[in-house]
Formats: C-alpha cells, structure tokens, sequence
C-alpha cells in the first residue's frame, strides 16, 4: 500500500535521495542538508501549530511504500508565500504603440518583474519516482492535497498557484535563461537554481531588469518557450488544469514555465470531496477511490478499491487493512474523492 503521511525528521535520508533524483529545476528540494533540514523541521512546526489564518507554515508530505518502508514520493503545500522570501515571477502584458499620424498600431509583449501572487498558497515540491508512475500513484499525489486543504481551509489562502517548470535544451538548461545569464546576472544556471533552492533571492531584486523588457527584442529562443512547460510537467499541467487552474500570464523568472492559479473552493476535487462517516468492513470496490482521514499531525491518506462509498447509508465502507493504515475506525469521519472520475 501507498500511504501519505506528514514528512518527520527520520526522513531525512530519503528526502536528500529524492532531491538528488529530482535534478536542477526543482528548487523547492535543494540539495543542501542545511535546507533540507530547515524544510523538515519547519514542516513539523506547521503540522503541530494551531492555525486559524494562513501564515509562514509549509506542509511536506511523503509517500511511503508500507510494504517496504521505502520513501517513493514527496508532495507539498505553501500555506502563504513571500510572506518573509519575496516570490518573483514576470508578469505578461500588451502595451499598444500607436500613431494617428502615420495610421500604425502596434500591439508589444512586454514583462515585467512582480510580486503579484504575495499571500496565496502554493502546491509544490512533487515528486515520484519513476517506477511507481502508475495505477493512479501520481494522480493521488497531486490531488491529495486538496483533500488536505478541504478538511483543514482555514490554514489556506483564499488562491492556490503551481509553478510549473519550464521547457528546457538538451542539456537541461532552459533557452529563456540564456539573456538574462548574458545581460543581467552573470552566473550559471546551476549555481542559479541553487541560490534560489536554499532561500538566497536578495539577487532577484539587485540585478534583475526593474522596467518592462519588450519580447520582441529576445533571442527567438527565449522567445519560443515563455509559458512552454517541460515534457516531463505536461501531464502534471492537464491535470491541474482539470482541476480548474488557469494560466493569467505569469511566467517564472528563470525558465519561463506558467505559474497557474485558481481559487481553493473552486477546484475540482475540493468541490467535489465528501465528507462521510466510516464503516470498516470486507469491501472490495468498483473504483479507485483516494482517503484521508481528518487528522493534521497525524494525517492519513491512501487510496485503492478497498473503499467504497454506500449511497444508501451515506458510510464509506473501509476493509480493515485500508481503515488500519488511515487509523480510522467505525464511525469516525473520513473525506474522499473518486480518482477514476477527477
């Protein structure tokens, strides 16, 4: 089985294994102990803390294979960002240049530098390994998490935003970075990317552009993949775009990917989540249906056809393995959504 749970500080190890597998473009997993550390720590913190209004708290999960006891996923949840660590990103706009005189309108791109998405809360820092891309495991990780922020919406912002990374060359590296390397920061992607990974933004604001940059007036490469996503993010992308998030124009600083949004009583599986009492019992359903129990600091999520919803009692029906992993017994509350149908 494959249960989420809140990430501790005997994870450590697997978390640093996992930031390693990620590779340059996850910045939200650095390859730092010293910040890995702090995420950890920090993620404790938020899970035990009572809140009644968002604020500097981040909630890591991990997904465990219970089988194993090996450490296979992370998925994450900003509960505000830029609070403390300004979070930049390139507005897209249109700025019309016109002549009454010479009977020419032009219509130009530009960005701009900002710090729009202040306050909101941020989903982030998913990861599966590859050999467990399958039967709904990544599925249940990305929306998992909205199990959690419809059971606990007082610890969210009234927006949700994703980063998505940007497309990138051949070598890993994203074309758009290449003129900002050239005219502005004077450093290399990698030590870029680490920067950004272990908190150090104060470069953003010293050396960045502060005035629109038409796009016309980069490389075409640059060009080509502003809003473009990296192949391996697509899936991620249509995923969430299901769920609701659109894209408004703002791009990443570096690599250009899309940063979408949506509000949080708007997305899909939020909206669509039941809230139900639990009978533990022999089941075996007809869809894959993803769990959590209505804990914080003991959070529990997991999903299979061990569960099934019974229309006419309004219970959903656990087998005693699934409820024992949830820590669920009869009559307690549990919130799930239908994989097969989200």
């Amino acid at each position: 089985m494959l249960l989420i749970r809140p990430i501790t500080s005997a994870d450590f190890a697997a978390l640093k294994q996992i930031a390693i597998e990620s590779g340059h473009g996850f910045t939200s997993l650095p390859v730092h102990d010293e910040r890995l550390w702090e995420k950890i720590h920090h993620a404790e913190a938020s899970f035990a803390a009572e809140v009644n209004t968002p604020g500097d708290q981040g909630y890591l999960f991990v997904l465990e294979d219970t089988l194993t006891g090996e450490i296979v996923g992370t998925t994450g949840i900003e509960a505000a960002v830029g609070l403390h660590n300004p979070l930049y990103h390139f507005q897209q706009n249109i700025v019309i240049h016109h002549s009454a005189e010479l009977n020419v309108m032009n219509q130009l791109r530009t960005l701009t530098l900002c710090n729009d998405y202040t306050g909101t809360s941020e989903i982030c820092t998913l990861f599966l390994r590859e050999s467990y891309r399958r039967n709904h495991a990544g599925r249940f990780l990305s929306k998992v998490r909205f199990l959690f922020m419809a059971e606990h919406p007082k610890r969210f912002a009234e927006k949700v935003i994703a980063e998505m990374r940007g497309a990138t060359d051949e070598r890993g590296e994203p074309p758009f970075w290449g003129w900002l390397q050239q005219l502005f920061l004077s450093i290399e992607f990698p030590e870029a990317d680490k920067l950004i990974g272990v908190g150090k933004k104060s470069f953003i604001a010293e050396l960045m552009p502060r005035h629109p940059i038409y796009v016309g007036l980069l490389p075409a490469a640059a060009q080509q993949v502003i809003g473009q996503v990296h192949e391996n993010t697509k899936p991620a992308l249509k995923m969430l775009e299901r769920e609701g998030f659109k894209h408004r124009g703002y791009i990443d600083l570096f690599d250009a990917g899309p940063t979408v949004e949506a509000n949080l009583n708007d997305i899909r599986s939020v909206a669509s989540s039941r809230k139900v009492p639990v009978k533990v019992t022999s089941v075996q359903g007809d869809h894959t249906l993803a769990v959590a129990n209505t804990a914080v600091k003991a959070f529990r999520a997991s999903f299979g056809k061990q569960a099934r919803f019974d229309e006419a009692s309004g219970e959903l029906c656990l087998s005693p393995e699934f409820a024992a992993a949830l820590q669920l017994q009869t009559g307690d509350l549990a919130r799930f959504i239908n994989l097969d149908q989200n």
